[in-house]
């Protein structure tokens, strides 16, 4: 933990300050609310599924399509395996009724529900347990995947289960002039990436897909079926952003279309490491957020090879002119551009090439082919170009895989931190890891993961710092694991906050029954809960104190080191401290 400097006159106030609230106690009002069972209790859970859900619904190990139904929405091979914790039960969802059902047994008997929207998180958890001992069902929402546009409105309703490519594929079937600023991914679920944030390649046009949510329908902790005017925008501000499955169950969501060109112009420029791709990164960091709005300029750096790929909302002429002015060192030519609708692009950049059919997009990749781990930062400084060299020595070394950069500026810093639970708008952008295999076998993985852990280690000096900020949807346990009881549970005793309000309000309200499907761990979230539901529990003496020190957000807190209701503390930590959401910082 960094500490920051500040007057010894405030540390003085702060000690004060830590033996005056040492005294608090967790309110009664809070203590008393509702918990589940003190252990699991699996075979009334099942009975409890069966008395409420009709039989095609449920699928227990007993099933013969439980497997190839757990499997459906698999993306990573890495947690198909006979000792991976599966699921007591799944529940395929084809109307709102059913999850209410599933979330109610499982509050009433103690067992985690999680939902599934398409199988893309990256370490599984939606669809997998880390310890045999938490007994746990999926929601599978692949069944609520209708698509309703309105194209006049410029709005459409989704279902949490359908994925990116179905819902890009019924914009562009309504009109050629619409879409939706979302992932590149076409096989992701619209529910995952929308509960975290969600980016792709109109996020400088048009920010965070999250930021287009107009509307929502979610099943909470108690079952109800509530909108975005019945949950209030406190819950309806968490689900943008604030990480899959931790905030309820959101069923639907309305959005809001933007508008697109009637033609958008790609390219992709190769430069291989010995022509100067170094010094092209080195430039690429302080040009590609500074582009124009219309524009975008990401980067892969695979083997020895830079590739920069391009979308720009407008001409090949445009583009080319914009590169030559703004990046004339890549050498950008007429040649090296292509002009095509906005879905077409979505295809092409979801590397199914030019002049394939838009039905491409219908196609749900129900099979795993790999095994993958990934990892995330963000880079808020440009950095130095011998970083980019001691990169491309990592991507010689023997299990190797992929960094993907994407840039933000434009619209991303038009838009405060706190609108959303996504804080990290201001980067300059997004670093992904990716290491992927297709070999079996503990050695293989072992390479593989090394050589991901070790390129992160490296790159520590020089992305975002005090914290380190990583990407809810790039979920990465390394980070760290939810400390919590047999149950998946975090005990309320273990997080004590003054007043208790905030947790009484998830407790009582949104909290998922279950521990390692919330919030990832480790991530930085966003300063409106701790600045709205906190600033004025604390006492004026450290109001003032906390008003001379520059954090996000910070909050009267005791006993910190355990995660409640989707928000992790992840040091051990006594006393009082200044805060934001995931990293603590004096």
């Amino acid at each position: 933990m960094v500490i920051r400097s500040f007057a010894t006159t405030s540390l003085i106030a702060a000690f004060f300050a830590i033996a005056h609230l040492a005294a608090w106690v967790t309110p009664p009002q809070a203590a008393a609310t509702a918990a589940p069972p003190s252990s699991p209790d699996t075979a009334s859970f099942l009975r409890c599924l069966g008395a409420h859900l009709p039989p095609q619904a449920v699928y227990t190990n007993a099933s013969r399509s439980y497997t190839s139904v757990l499997e459906s929405s698999i993306k990573n091979l890495l947690f198909v395996t006979p000792a991976t914790p599966t699921p007591v039960a799944i529940v395929a969802a084809s109307n709102a009724s059913h999850v209410q059902a599933a979330v109610r047994c499982g509050a009433r008997h103690g067992v985690g529900v999680r939902p599934r929207s398409g199988g893309h998180d990256y370490e599984g958890l939606s669809y997998r347990s880390l310890s045999a001992r938490r007994p746990f069902a999926v929601v599978d929402l692949a069944r609520l995947r209708a698509v309703s546009v309105d194209a006049r409105n410029r709005t459409a309703w989704v279902g949490s289960g359908a994925t990116l490519g179905e819902l890009y594929y019924a914009i562009a079937s309504r009109s050629a002039r619409l879409g939706f600023p979302g992932g590149v991914g076409p096989t992701v679920g619209v529910g995952g990436h929308l509960s975290g944030g969600g980016f792709g390649l109109l996020l400088r046009k048009h920010g965070l897909a999250a930021d287009h949510v107009v509307d929502a329908v979610v099943v909470d902790a108690a079952g109800r079926l509530r909108d975005r005017a019945a949950m209030g925008e406190d819950l309806f501000w968490a689900i943008r952003g604030g990480g899959g499955g931790s905030f309820g169950v959101v069923l639907s969501w309305k959005l809001r279309l933007v508008r697109v060109p009637p033609v958008v112009a790609v390219s992709t420029v190769h430069r291989p490491r010995n022509q100067s791709a170094s010094a092209l990164l080195a430039r690429w960091q302080h040009v590609a957020p500074a582009l124009p709005r219309d524009a975008i300029l990401r980067v892969v750096l695979q083997n020895q090879d830079a590739q920069f790929e391009s979308l720009y909302l407008g001409t090949c002429a445009g583009l080319v002119a914009t590169m030559a002015r703004r990046f004339p060192e890549l050498g950008m030519e007429a040649r090296d551009c292509i002009e095509m609708t906005w879905i077409q692009s979505v295809l092409y950049f979801a590397f199914y090439g030019t002049g394939q059919p838009t039905e491409r997009l219908l196609d749900r990749g129900t099979k795993p082919e790999r095994y993958f781990k990934g990892k995330s930062d963000y880079v808020t400084e440009p950095m130095p170009s011998h970083v980019w060299e001691s990169a491309w020595s990592w991507l010689l070394k023997d299990g190797a895989g992929l960094l993907i950069l994407d840039p933000y500026g434009g619209r991303m810093r038009g838009v405060a931190p706190s609108a959303t639970p996504f804080p990290h708008r201001r980067a300059l952008y997004n670093l992904q890891y990716y290491g992927f295999w297709f070999q079996n076998g503990t050695r293989a993985t072992e390479k593989h993961v090394g050589w991901i852990r070790g390129l992160h280690r490296e790159m520590e000096p020089y992305v975002s710092k005090n914290p380190r900020g990583a990407y809810v949807n790039y979920r990465d346990l390394d980070l760290g694991v939810n400390h919590d009881d047999h149950r998946g549970l975090a005990s309320y005793e273990k997080a004590r906050f003054v007043e208790g309000k905030w947790l009484e309000w998830m407790d009582t309200e949104v909290k998922p029954q279950d521990g390692e499907g919330k919030l990832p761990t480790s991530m930085l979230f966003g300063p409106r809960i701790i600045r709205e539901k906190f600033t004025q529990l604390c006492s004026p003496e450290i109001t003032t104190l906390l008003a001379a020190i520059p954090i996000i957000g910070y909050a009267c807190i005791l006993d910190i080191g355990w995660e409640w209701a989707g928000v992790m503390w992840i040091y051990n930590v006594v006393t009082f401290l200044p805060m934001d959401m995931f990293k603590l910082a004096i």
